[in-house]
Parts: C-alpha cells; sequence; structure tokens
C-alpha cells in the first residue's frame, strides 16, 4: 500500500479485514478519506500522515482498535518484556495441556464416526445448510395460528408471509411459497441456494426452511418496523433527510456485498421499497431474493405485458442480459423513489421519474423534492437542498441508459457516506 502515493479515496469498510493497520498508510500524504469501520481490526491506529484528520467514524466497530483518544477508543497498553515472556510460557503451557487431553480425543471421535459411517450411509438433506435448528410444519402451523389471516403481513407473487411466535417466544417470519404455481417452486429452491452461503447485517437472516410434498416455507427473522414503503407512503410515519440516506446507504452496503463480496456475485432482480425492512433501531434488511440468480448473468424472458417493472427490467441492456448493473439500476429509482416521495408507476405516457427529476437538476431541485423533510429556513436549509440535489445526481449515474455507463455500489456506498458526514456536519 506505501506505493498508492497518489490516492486520494480509500474506503475498506465492511470487508470483514482482519489485522492491524500498517503503519505504512502514513506515507500517504495526498489520502484524504479513509474508512476502515466494519471490520475485525486491532492494535494501534498510526497517528501520522492523513491519520491525522480522520474522524472517529473511520474506526468503529472493530474488535481491538487502540490509540489516541480522537479516534474514540481506549489507550494501547504499555508493553512489559517480563509480562510479555511470562505470558509466553503460560501460553504454552495451556496449548501444551489442551493437546495432551483433546488430541486422543478427536481421534477416538473421528475413528467412532468413521465406523459409523460404514455402518450406515448417511442421507442427503438439500435443505440442511442454513442451520442446524429444525422446525416442523407443524410447529409452524401453531406459530402462525394456522397461517391465520390475522397474521399475515405481506403478499407478493409467489406466496405471502406471516408473523408467528415460536414457544421458545421468538418472533419469525413465515414466507410460505404457493406452489400453485410452477415458479414459486423454482423460487424457493433459488432462495435457498442463495441465501445459505449470505452473512450480512444489512440481509434479512434465515432461521431455517420447512419442506414436504405439499408445503414450503422459509423461516425469517422477523423485523417488526415494516417496510420503507410504509414509511414512505404512509401519513402515519416520517423519514428526516438523516434517516433517507441512512437507509439508502444501507442497502447500497448489501448490495456491494451480494455484487462485490460473494465468491460469485448475486443479483437481487427485485429492489423496491416494500423489500426494504426496518429493525427496531431503524438499521435496513434487503428481503426477498425471489428471483435471485448466483450467476453472473442470467437471460430474461419478456412473457407478457410490461408494466413498471419489466419497464425497468428492459433496461438492464439491449441483449436481454442481466448481471449486477440491473441491481444498480433499480438501486438509483428507489433512491430517487425516497427522496421524491413519488412512484415510478405515477407517470404517464413517455415521462418516467428518472426523467422529472433530471429535467430539474439542479436549478430546480426544490421542485421534485418531498417537501415534507426539507425546510425552507436559514443556511441549513439551502445545503441540505444542495445535498439532496447530489444525492439525486448519484441516483441518475446509476440509472444510465448504458450498463457500462452505471456506477458500481461500491463507490455508491463511498460517496453517500461521505454525504452522510457532510450532513451531520450541517
Amino acid at each position: 500500500m506505501s506505493n498508492m502515493v497518489g490516492s486520494k479515496f480509500l474506503d475498506l469498510s465492511h470487508n470483514i479485514i482482519s489485522g492491524i493497520i500498517p503503519k505504512s498508510l502514513e506515507k500517504l500524504q495526498n489520502l484524504k478519506y479513509l474508512n476502515v469501520s466494519f471490520n475485525k481490526l486491532n492494535g494501534e491506529i498510526p497517528s501520522g500522515g492523513p491519520f491525522k484528520n480522520c474522524l472517529s467514524q473511520f474506526f468503529i466497530y472493530n474488535e481491538a482498535l487502540c490509540g489516541s483518544s480522537r479516534f474514540s477508543v481506549p489507550a494501547c497498553p504499555t508493553p512489559s518484556k517480563h509480562r510479555s515472556n511470562r505470558k509466553k510460557v503460560l501460553v504454552l503451557f495451556i496449548l501444551l495441556g489442551i493437546a495432551l487431553v483433546f488430541v486422543p480425543s478427536i481421534f477416538v471421535f473421528l475413528w467412532i464416526r468413521y465406523r459409523r459411517g460404514k455402518r450406515a450411509p448417511q442421507q442427503p438433506d438439500s435443505l440442511a445448510f442454513i442451520t442446524r435448528e429444525r422446525i416442523s410444519y407443524y410447529e409452524l402451523l401453531q406459530a402462525t395460528e394456522a397461517l391465520s389471516e390475522s397474521n399475515l403481513i405481506g403478499s407478493g407473487s409467489f406466496g405471502s408471509v406471516y408473523k408467528g411466535v415460536l414457544r421458545s417466544g421468538t418472533a419469525i417470519a413465515v414466507k410460505v411459497f404457493n406452489l400453485q404455481l410452477d415458479v414459486a417452486s423454482k423460487s424457493f429452491d433459488t432462495e435457498c441456494e442463495v441465501l445459505r452461503s449470505l452473512r450480512h447485517r444489512n440481509l434479512v437472516k434465515v432461521i431455517t426452511s420447512c419442506s414436504n410434498r405439499d408445503f414450503k416455507a422459509l423461516v425469517l427473522e422477523y423485523i417488526p418496523n415494516g417496510s420503507l414503503e410504509k414509511y414512505l407512503y404512509s401519513h402515519n410515519y416520517f423519514l428526516d433527510i438523516f434517516q433517507r440516506l441512512s437507509i439508502m446507504i444501507d442497502v447500497a452496503c448489501a448490495l456491494e456485498y451480494l455484487h462485490h463480496g460473494c465468491l460469485s456475485p448475486v443479483i437481487h432482480c427485485d429492489l423496491k421499497p416494500s423489500n426494504v425492512l426496518l429493525d427496531e433501531d431503524m438499521v435496513t434488511h434487503l428481503s426477498d431474493f425471489g428471483i435471485s440468480n448466483c450467476m453472473v448473468k442470467m437471460r430474461v424472458i419478456y412473457t407478457q405485458k410490461p408494466s413498471q417493472h419489466w419497464v425497468i427490467l428492459c433496461q438492464y441492456g439491449l441483449d436481454g442480459l442481466v448481471s449486477t448493473k440491473c441491481d444498480v439500476y433499480s438501486y438509483g429509482i428507489m433512491l430517487l423513489e425516497t427522496f421524491t416521495r413519488r412512484r415510478p408507476n405515477e407517470f404517464e405516457g413517455d415521462l418516467s421519474l428518472k426523467q422529472w427529476v433530471s429535467y430539474s437538476l439542479p436549478e430546480a431541485v426544490m421542485d421534485v423534492v418531498d417537501v415534507n423533510f426539507v425546510k425552507p429556513m436559514g443556511n441549513r436549509f439551502q445545503k441540505e437542498l444542495d445535498l439532496v440535489a447530489s444525492i439525486m445526481k448519484v441516483a441518475l449515474d446509476c440509472c444510465a441508459e448504458s450498463p457500462a455507463g452505471r456506477t458500481n455500489m461500491k463507490d455508491v456506498v463511498g460517496m453517500l457516506q461521505m454525504m452522510k458526514i457532510q450532513l451531520l456536519a450541517f
């Protein structure tokens, strides 16, 4: 990294990086922005070079960072040579003791497993991937009061979602697939395939699955505060500019993980406010991978009259191929929707949400922004208006006609996080 002398922007957040921060980064004198939050770093935070101007937010949620108090981390312990040597000897004796006790036990355990394996071959279970916890069909019926209408919290193309409470008191969401539709069964298999290896704070957690000949369901964590759609369009709820930006940063972080943090890129393909769920702390959880695909590309077949959703799909590429750029386009539309509070299907004729906003930027941004959260008073009003214009510019860059011209989600996360810092400084 010491060779990156010309670097000005370095965002390594949300990457599960472990180890220490290299002291060689102090040599990057041109570096203006460095963010290593949400990792597993430890050790001392360097104090020279670009670290002199870093904010404490850029180091949050790491395991054991220490250093200057201005980074809101504890001071680093003073090393003691004698204490260090004594600890090394103690650790060595502990490791030897563990080895003497557990190594023979492991050999015995493996031998028993080997003998049992030869006597009784294992039966494959294609649904055991998500968790060792198993919840039976009858337990789900009991938890949801036999899938009663009073427990129905949502429905979609492939099935319905019910709230339930297990005997342990744990609240769950049960996504039941409509097996009368062939595509629903395939969607269940797709979600199982996609979700088995995904782990991210901004994705809905899958607890387990339940499947028999006549019933297929995913058991998900229950997200109590409902969807972004509810907060945008219900008169009983309100989101200020900071909350909306934070929510969309969370969605961008989830997509960054799906597109760049998995072994094979995962395409969500169904980004919309109803699939963005908010927990009790207003942390965002992206849900519903019903038409996802683990492959980098898959072909879209248009078999129905285009709706607004299919119009968005048509923007994915002239060759009909779906890639991560599809999600980027949909994210841009949802970012516009979040800050204008206008649904994409509200517009008639050739006018679209994207065109309506682009015609108004940057001079007439007040004509398109949701007036509920921008109050015309003082210097802060103009600063917030300029910031919203910048956010919408990012959204329009995501919605470029050519997939190759669209911003990637790593850059989107970085730009929106910088805007969030600016907002905090107002």
